[in-house]
Formats: C-alpha cells, structure tokens, sequence
C-alpha cells in the first residue's frame, strides 16, 4: 500500500500549479524559489533573505536572479511588493488587502487585518486615474 501523498510524490506540485496559474514558464529556478517562498505558510522576505535560504537549501541561483523573479512574481500578483524606505523592500505571500506593522529597530513586519484600519477621507486621485490600493504602513520604535 502506498502511503504517500500527492504532495510528497512531486513536492513541487503546488508550485508549478501557481506558475501555470500566472503564465510564468516554470523553469528550474522559479519552481526552487517558488517552493521556498509559498510552501511555509504567509511571510515577509527581502531578496536577500531568499537569497540566503536558496543557499542553503543548496538551490544555486545568483542574488540578481532572486531579484528577477521576485519582481515577476510581484507583477503577476503572486507576491505583494512592500517599500518601507528607499533602501528595503519586502515581499509579502500574503496578497489580500492588508496593512503593516514595522519596527524599524529589527526591520520585522507584522500584519495588520486590513479592516482594522480605516480611512475617515481620502483626497480624490488625479483626473484620469483611480485609486487601486491603499498600503499603510505604521513605523513602531521599541
């Protein structure tokens, strides 16, 4: 009798699942990374700190390619890109409609549910333009 399941059978079942969903042609790296990023359940992670882990789990990929894909899984919508200042970036698995704690201490981000903020008005956007989202981002000193 046969005890595995489907996901153990092909561990990156899921990953090539949400590639094809995108149109993303599932090569060698963006299965690895893929399989990195969604498979731990929602988090935050800079290029780097992928980039790390790719190491060593002994994925060999430069920083320059995390950078790459990281950026097509954001444009895909995939992944949800968060600017906290001009120098770091973070991207966040979790793309529903959230905001964001920082502490710019130890450069964590913790999720804020997105209808525990509320906005009492908003400046009309620019003739031609619309509002598509709104990111808050509240800065916590420790």
């Amino acid at each position: 009798m046969d005890t595995m399941t489907p996901d153990t059978q092909r561990p990156f079942t899921q990953a090539l699942d949400r590639l094809r969903g995108v149109g993303l042609r599932p090569t060698r790296q963006r299965l690895a990374l893929a399989k990195l990023l969604f498979e731990g359940g929602n988090r935050h992670v800079t290029a780097e700190i992928l980039h790390a882990e790719a190491q060593s789990a002994e994925i060999r990929v430069s920083l320059a390619t995390v950078y790459n894909t990281l950026h097509q899984f954001t444009t895909t919508g995939l992944l949800r890109e968060i600017v906290v200042d001009s120098q770091r970036s973070y991207f966040d698995t979790n793309i529903s409609d959230h905001h964001h704690f920082f502490y710019e201490a130890s450069g964590k981000l913790d999720d804020i549910p997105g209808d525990q903020v509320v906005l009492s008005a908003m400046p009309s956007p620019p003739p031609g333009t619309k509002v598509k989202r709104v990111d808050v981002i509240v800065r916590i000193e420790s």
